[in-house]
């Protein structure tokens, strides 16, 4: 895959000219098999540092799509570097999935060609919605019904049908389950399933709904089907009530989330995981430490006998 500026460029100009990369004829599915480890989400307040020298533990990167996808300058030249020395992938914030309003083929023709450009391995989305006449500028819950599941099966494989590939959705935090008709993990495979496409499992957003919606996360990521998962995130959360937590990453990933990810590994075998931190973001030492933590529990559950992985996943 072209990795270097120049490369980056030869393959920006095929794109221009309508000319296919190479790369992108591979399945959807095999980008996550290109990626391993640990990743980090970018972010501008410590781009500098991390186009110069990467974190220990950093394996590929993330970007907020929106945030990028029309950069110049400076910024441009910086995500080139960081591009030139990691594996990328790319992670939607606007697309709108849920909603009623037709999808923004502009936009997804824009992130069809960024993703191009850069060989990104994967592209994400979150399955939500995320504006009605205008951009609400917030996530909102689909509601677990039969009807949405059409209705959203439907706008992912359009979207996949102008991509030409593949896309993952991720699982959301949710608040409120507005109409609902069935669980969320029922609505969540049929969704898989009916679409075709692959799952961004947010272990940090499956600990959440545990908590506030009483469910068991465990049983939970048991359900889930292996062969579906691009890759996963992790991030903290913050603590509003004791039955009541929310979807910040705004602070350090916590010790029963760190006890989750390591069942998700041995339930569903160990996959790339990327960290979220949005705010309050530390010195990236600090983020540093937090990766690591990622590998070594990957490499323990690498290293668990077989038997013992069966017995947590139920098998």
């Amino acid at each position: 895959m072209p990795r270097t500026t120049k490369e980056r460029k030869a393959n920006a100009a095929r794109v221009n000219a309508g000319v296919p990369s190479p790369s992108l004829t591979r399945a959807a599915g095999s980008g996550s098999n290109e990626i391993q480890g640990a990743g980090l989400g970018l972010r501008r307040v410590f781009l500098d540092e991390f186009a110069r020298k990467p974190p220990a533990h950093t394996h590929f990167f993330e970007v907020a799509l929106e945030n990028w996808i029309h950069v110049k300058g400076r910024f441009a030249c910086l995500l080139d570097q960081v591009a030139d020395r990691l594996p990328m992938v790319c992670h939607g914030l606007s697309l709108n999935l849920g909603g009623q309003a037709d999808l923004d083929i502009g936009l997804i023709k824009d992130i069809q060609h960024f993703l191009q450009r850069y060989q990104a391995l994967c592209y994400s989305e979150h399955l939500s919605y995320c504006g009605d006449t205008g951009h609400l500028y917030d996530l909102l819950p689909i509601p677990f019904t039969q009807q949405a599941i059409e209705h959203v099966s439907d706008r992912i494989k359009q979207v996949q049908d102008v991509l030409g590939q593949q896309m993952a959705i991720e699982n959301v935090s949710y608040y409120c389950a507005p109409g609902q008709q069935m669980p969320e993990i029922d609505f969540l495979l049929d969704v898989l399933e009916r679409a075709d496409c692959l799952l961004l499992l947010d272990v940090n957003n499956v600990y959440v709904n545990s908590v506030n919606h009483g469910y068991e996360a465990v049983q939970f990521l048991r359900q889930l089907p292996t062969q579906k998962i691009a890759y996963g995130h992790i991030a903290g959360h913050y603590r509003e009530h004791e039955k009541l937590l929310v979807d910040t990453h705004g602070s350090n990933v916590i010790d029963p989330v760190w006890a989750l990810l390591a069942d998700a590994y041995e339930i569903r075998g160990v996959f790339p995981t990327l960290l979220e931190r949005d705010f309050n973001i530390p010195p990236l030492q600090q983020l540093e430490q937090e990766l690591q933590h990622i590998v070594k529990i990957q490499q323990h559950t690498t290293a668990m006998p077989s038997g013992a992985k069966q017995a947590v996943s139920g098998t």
